[in-house]
């Protein structure tokens, strides 16, 4: 089946500086010089130097004037996200748009963060919690755009308040989910907060629909030594352009919402085809599980864990 072609347009991002998390490959790799091509300077904050290193040097294989540089970032550790926010806050200049973009996605044995979270919660929402409240400084500087991908795991679950670490009954999928509908509300209630308290940015939620990542790849660093059926069976499909996105086109709807002059905050974007797996970039219709009252309940509890205050007085 031939692949229509799928793509956005990006506006000039001349003078705009950017960071992107996760973005030594895949999508966030996409995403990153997709923004360099656009004009913005891009920072990649990397837990693997030697990999970024590849990723900046592709990036300038494609886009030679690139504005690219490296940051040092372990989302899975609290000290590693606030070691990057001092640094970034020394250099003392506004960041224009963050795009929250890294994750890991079910490991199928339970792990633990540096600080004993669950390693899918603690990565996927705590890791981007803290880095948001320790740019706020810059992002209110820059009257930023932050995108927080999210994924279409997030339409069904529910947070497992009872057990938020998964130390009895771990089940991977259900804590990946999880993972991401608090990431999401995290995302709203950023939003909700900022028109609140006069803060200048416009938080958002993109997700790529379904696409052959490396995220259900093989991953020896989460305990999988080869690649599961599901990212066998979803890259056929997307070869073949059967519902499925491809890479390329699974990183438009973050691009779409982080740099559209009138995308909009607290919204989800993502593919407008058959089940939202695959398409073009659209706002669409926000997944019910994050249109609960528990976004508060999500900040108060993220704050504790993380040891990450943002009162609204200290910000003015």
């Amino acid at each position: 089946m031939a692949r229509r072609t799928i793509d956005s347009t990006i506006p000039d991002l001349s003078g705009k500086r950017a960071l992107v998390t996760g973005a030594s490959d895949g999508m966030g790799l996409v995403i990153a010089t997709r923004l360099a091509a656009a004009g913005a300077e891009v920072i990649m904050p990397v837990r693997n130097r030697r990999k970024g290193e590849a990723a900046v040097a592709g990036i300038r294989a494609k886009v030679p004037d690139a504005t690219v540089s490296l940051r040092d970032l372990d989302l899975s550790s609290l000290a590693s996200v606030a070691a990057l926010g001092e640094t970034l806050r020394a250099e003392d200049r506004p960041l224009h748009i963050l795009i929250n973009n890294a994750g890991v996605m079910t490991p199928p044995q339970r792990q633990t963060t540096a600080d004993g979270h669950e390693l899918q919660f603690g990565t996927n929402h705590l890791g981007h919690f803290a880095l948001v409240g320790g740019l706020l400084p810059l992002l209110r500087a820059g009257r930023a755009r932050v995108t927080s991908q999210v994924s279409i795991a997030a339409r069904s679950g529910t947070i497992n308040w009872d057990d938020l670490g998964w130390e009895r009954g771990y089940h991977g999928q259900r804590a990946y989910s999880q993972s991401k509908i608090a990431f999401g509300l995290f995302g709203l209630e950023l939003d909700r907060r900022s028109r609140a308290e006069g803060w200048g940015i416009t938080s958002n939620l993109s997700h790529p629909g379904v696409a052959p990542t490396s995220l259900l790849a093989a991953r020896p660093e989460v305990g999988r030594s080869k690649d599961t059926p599901q990212v066998r069976l979803i890259r056929a499909l997307s070869a073949r352009g059967i519902l499925l996105g491809t890479v390329e086109t699974a990183a438009l709807p973050a691009l779409l919402a982080a740099t559209a002059p009138d995308a909009k905050g607290g919204v989800l974007y993502g593919p407008a085809g058959l089940g939202n797996l695959g398409g073009p970039p659209v706002e669409h219709r926000t997944f019910s599980p994050l249109l609960t009252e528990d976004a508060v309940r999500v900040w108060q509890v993220s704050q504790r864990l993380t040891r990450t205050t943002i009162p609204a007085d200290s910000l003015t």
